[in-house]
């Protein structure tokens, strides 16, 4: 698979063994892919939010493999064409639900409404036959840079 520009599309993949310092290892794991995608240094402040939003996203997903899920077994990114796809896998076939509605001010339950306003798309999908649990995935898309930003190659 190639992106538009021809390059081929990336993937990175992390394996994991239990939950503790799960959070911060998958984060600082997305900070090194996405400076070496070009997401960091992000130029704009739109940019900037961008990536913040990611690591945010990144946050809230591995935490509820963490909490819900029996903790994360495999954190996967796959960059193409300007797209992010983060992918956590669980063992529990247990696919993320809405929990009742209540105060924004309460700590806690929040997370699905986070990836709602975040991400571009998301959803579960299930392992497979042999391979027991879930796969929560994400997909973020890269800002476009204003024209003013953009390499003299980049222009046409």
């Amino acid at each position: 698979m190639t992106q538009r520009d021809g390059t081929p599309a990336q993937t990175r993949r992390l394996l994991l063994h239990g939950s503790a310092g799960a959070v911060s290892r998958c984060r600082d794991f997305t900070a090194r892919a996405l400076a070496d995608w070009g997401w960091i240094p992000a130029e704009s402040p739109l940019a900037r939010e961008r990536v913040e939003d990611v690591l945010l996203l990144v946050s809230e997903v591995v935490t509820n493999a963490c909490l819900h899920g029996g903790g994360p077994e495999e954190f996967v990114l796959r960059h193409a064409g300007g797209l992010l796809r983060v992918e956590v896998s669980d063992r529990s076939p247990e696919h993320p639900h809405r929990m009742a509605p209540h105060s924004p001010s309460m700590p806690g339950g929040h997370g699905l409404m986070v990836l709602d306003r975040l991400a571009s798309d998301w959803g579960t999908s299930d392992r497979g036959p042999e391979v027991p649990g879930k796969v929560v995935w994400l997909e973020v898309r890269r800002p476009s840079r204003p024209p003013w930003h953009r390499r003299p190659a980049d222009r046409t």
